[in-house]
């Protein structure tokens, strides 16, 4: 055979394979999760709970910030379940028809708080000024950053803090940079909070400075019709979900 023939079989070769990959379909039984990271605890312990009674079911998660997971469920990321951090990014996708809008269901709420380590005597959100570096998560992706700025704005703050903002990634990484000293301190979620070792809850954001922080959660439309994605939100709107919400400090109603 000659070189360019063996080389065009390479070729073709290598399509087949990568055609194969791509149309190669999910499992049975498993089942794709894109969660706000604000979830990850919530999530780890509920999945591992229903996977103890129904052995059958296998769960890859996807934590990050609700904006970019949102952005890979359209443009075609697998996903049977998304859940966000805002009501936001569940629109988006339903008006993408992305996700099937009869499935769309609230999961849990929470509440904004400021974390961190300074001893500037920062009991409020007025208080902010006196501070060098604030971690909040970059607001075009992550809820929890929309929600800070929306606060900041609103108290009349924001424009004495502009060049103080350090723009995380998520939600967790604005606590991280708060248990690390690398920021005087950083708005989170309640929840994050109390994963806190080493920084501590500096004050509450009133609830009157921003929305109400929600969960909401859908199934997207090609697994509107999975039995097991069916199943499992269902089992997240029960009883053992509520109580492992509860336990870490989300708020039901």
């Amino acid at each position: 055979m000659t070189k360019p023939f063996i080389k065009a079989l390479r070729r073709m070769a290598i399509l087949s394979f990568t055609l194969l990959v791509i149309n190669v379909p999910a499992k049975a039984g498993e089942l794709n999760l894109s969660v706000a990271a604000s979830l990850k605890e919530v999530i780890n312990e509920l999945t591992a709970s229903y996977s103890a009674k129904h052995p059958g079911t296998v769960f890859l998660k996807n934590f990050g910030p609700s904006g970019t997971l949102a952005g890979q469920i359209e443009n075609g990321g697998p996903a049977d379940l998304f859940i966000a951090a805002n009501t936001e990014w569940i629109d988006y996708l339903n008006n993408k028809k992305q996700v099937d809008a009869s499935t769309i269901k609230t999961f849990a709420f929470n509440s904004l708080v400021f974390t961190g380590t300074t001893n500037k005597g920062v009991k409020s959100i007025k208080d902010l000024p006196k501070l060098d570096k604030i971690a909040i998560g970059s607001p075009k992706s992550v809820p929890a950053g929309d929600y800070a700025t929306a606060a900041m704005t609103k108290a009349g703050v924001i424009s004495q803090l502009t060049n103080k903002l350090v723009m995380a990634k998520d939600v967790r990484e604005c606590l991280m940079y708060a248990e690390l000293g690398e920021v005087d301190g950083a708005f989170v979620y309640k929840t994050d909070a109390l994963l806190a070792k080493k920084s501590k809850l500096l004050f509450t954001v009133p609830q009157n400075l921003y929305p109400r922080v929600s969960y909401p959660m859908a199934l997207t439309n090609k697994a509107s019709q999975n039995r097991e994605a069916k199943a499992f939100i269902t089992y997240l709107q029960g009883k053992e979900a509520k109580a492992v919400l509860t336990k870490f400090g989300f708020i039901l109603k």
